[in-house]
């Protein structure tokens, strides 16, 4: 499943990470790229562990606690703590996939890289280039979105990001061990969440909406990897 997430963040959070982006300091991105990944990866990444990423990063979590739309589909588990990384000048990301397990730097915490996240801090009228290209079993897709929106696709896609010829693009992206490890599974428990909630709102009484939520808690019972 690929969705994109409007408005994760507010306007004034936005902005406030550009004002923290403006001043932080920027280091090589290959820091935490994979031996594949490192050789096609060119941008550049807020220090990991910095006062600027840990801030940020508690905003986006704390947004995401509060996301509807994030909970239904991601059923997060655990969230890796946010990353951010900034292209400009020509910098890309070549076709690579992300890897299976991630290490929490400083932690003995691991997780499960079942979906990927990239949340936008620049509109894409800021920038030329830079689409995320997600290549899945329905083709290709690409992805430039507003800031404070986020995209969230499955971990196991190939995926690159194109070279920036104008402005700078920043990001965040981090990844989400979900309770539910299939993304098929996952998908149909989405999909029933939505039309449970449409039923719910056109008809709170109905009883059909009571059946359907028993079905979805016991598909969620069945399939939940906790």
């Amino acid at each position: 499943m690929l969705l994109a997430i409007p408005d994760v963040l507010t306007a004034d959070q936005v902005l406030r990470a550009r004002q923290i982006f403006n001043e932080a300091e920027w280091v090589d991105g290959r820091v935490t790229a994979g031996h594949q990944s490192g050789r096609v990866k060119e941008n550049a990444q807020l220090a990991e562990g910095s006062a600027a990423a840990l801030e940020l990063g508690a905003m986006i979590v704390s947004a995401l606690e509060q996301n509807g739309m994030f909970i239904s589909a991601a059923l997060p588990f655990r969230v890796f703590p946010p990353l951010f990384n900034r292209y400009q000048g020509g910098q890309q990301f070549g076709t690579h996939v992300d890897n299976a397990i991630r290490q929490v730097t400083g932690t003995p915490h691991r997780i499960r890289t079942d979906l990927s996240a990239t949340l936008f801090f620049t509109g894409a009228d800021e920038y030329d280039g830079g689409e995320l290209v997600v290549e899945d079993t329905y083709g290709t897709h690409q992805v430039k979105l507003p800031a404070g929106h986020m995209i969230l696709y499955p971990s196991t896609s190939l995926h690159h990001v194109r070279p920036v010829t104008r402005g700078a693009r920043i990001a965040s992206f981090f990844w989400i061990q979900s309770m539910i490890r299939d993304d098929g599974e996952r998908t149909l428990l989405f999909d029933l969440d939505i039309a449970i909630q449409r039923l719910t709102a056109e008809r709170s009484d109905h009883p059909t909406a009571v059946q359907l939520t028993g079905v979805y808690h016991n598909l969620l019972r069945r399939w939940a990897d906790i």
